[in-house]
């Protein structure tokens, strides 16, 4: 055989070997192919069934990114999924997820406790863990979750606090001149108050979303939802002072990040105002207007809402300026104003 011919049978040996022998399967156990000399000789016909373990933290991502992408929840919602999450994975340690039982739920739910909670903060991480088991069952990642067995504890329906029409006026004048931007912060505080707004519906309120010379506004609540909420004339003005004095300049200062802002109120920089920082300069203004100190955004929403009970306003139409789902959740406010309460008890009565 000559050198031409020896070559050529090489080549077909090798050829008949790749076609005839299989290619070796990642995921396959290597104990599942006998070998020797190095050479592949058979594929053993009793082959291991191999189970690929995920790591756990790429199951909350999964999850996160789930709610984010197909269930198309808030910013915000997914956000706080995630910090009560991490705290229930905080808890987990080296525990093995997959083998959790009711009882391991209960010492969670006492660990909770000792991490002295609100009920309220206690019942939405349980709702979060209820919810992210059900994603592992949907992805058939387990068979069954007990955590459904475990039960919530029954909270009580809190009278939410709010302020005198008095104590809003002090607050909304607290602003002034010697403070930086603080048009702009006179214009937050008359529109939290004038629309009942959430906090984050105001931070990511737009230009296009004000018009002003209709006397209303257009808010983004939670789930996309959008409602018209009515201005009122001071806040009207409010805003028109920012506008022309104040929002330009923050605007400048943001072109320097792209193409001009489009949100109504800017921070220094000239980014959207986040909703952490409103809530720190509510907090300035109140101490400095000598109201409480556990005063917050949704105060002047409560306020808002009890204020318009008070004149007669129909509990309906509160609801929707609201952006309530429920109007059970909007009749809470009802229970605010004693003194309708003993209008109502006097007039209809028998021995009112």
């Amino acid at each position: 055989m000559d050198s031409g011919e020896r070559s050529r049978f090489v080549r077909r040996e090798k050829k008949n070997l790749v076609e005839t022998v299989p290619q070796r399967d990642p995921l396959a156990n290597p104990e599942g192919l006998f070998m020797a000399d190095g050479m592949v000789l058979k594929r053993s016909s009793r082959r291991r069934k191999l189970v690929v373990r995920q790591d756990p933290r790429l199951w909350l991502e999964n999850f996160l990114a789930y709610c984010s992408g197909e269930c198309h929840l808030a910013h915000n919602s997914v956000m706080a999924y995630r910090r009560d999450l991490e705290r229930f994975y905080l808890w987990l340690g080296d525990m093995d997820l997959l083998t959790l039982r009711i009882s391991n739920f209960a010492a969670y739910v006492t660990w909770l406790h000792e991490q002295e909670l609100a009920p309220a903060t206690m019942a939405r991480h349980i709702v979060a863990l209820r919810i992210f088991f059900k994603y592992l069952q949907l992805e058939g990642i387990i068979a069954d979750s007990q955590v459904e067995l475990l039960g919530s504890q029954k909270l009580w329906e809190r009278i939410p606090k709010y302020l005198t029409p008095h104590q809003v006026e002090l607050l909304l004048a607290a602003p002034c001149e010697a403070d930086r931007n603080w048009l702009r912060d006179r214009a937050i505080l008359e529109m939290l108050y004038a629309t009942g707004c959430r906090v984050s519906e105001l931070s990511t309120m737009k230009l296009c979303d004000v018009h002003i010379e209709e006397h209303f506004c257009k808010c983004t609540g939670k789930g996309s939802k959008q409602r018209i909420v009515p201005i009122g004339d001071q806040a009207v003005e409010a805003l028109v002072n920012y506008l022309e004095e104040e929002w330009p300049i923050l605007a400048q200062r943001g072109m320097r990040y792209g193409a001009e802002p489009e949100f109504l109120f800017l921070s220094r920089s000239g980014q959207m105002l986040d909703r952490h920082r409103i809530w720190e300069l509510i907090k300035r203004y109140a101490a400095r207007s000598g109201i409480r100190t556990d005063i917050s955004p949704h105060t002047l929403r409560h306020s808002f809402a009890t204020h318009l009970l008070m004149n007669g306003a129909d509990l309906r139409q509160v609801q929707e300026m609201l952006g309530h789902a429920n109007i059970m959740t909007t009749q809470i406010y009802t229970h605010v104003d004693s003194k309708r309460l003993k209008s109502i008890h006097k007039k209809y009565h028998p021995r009112g």
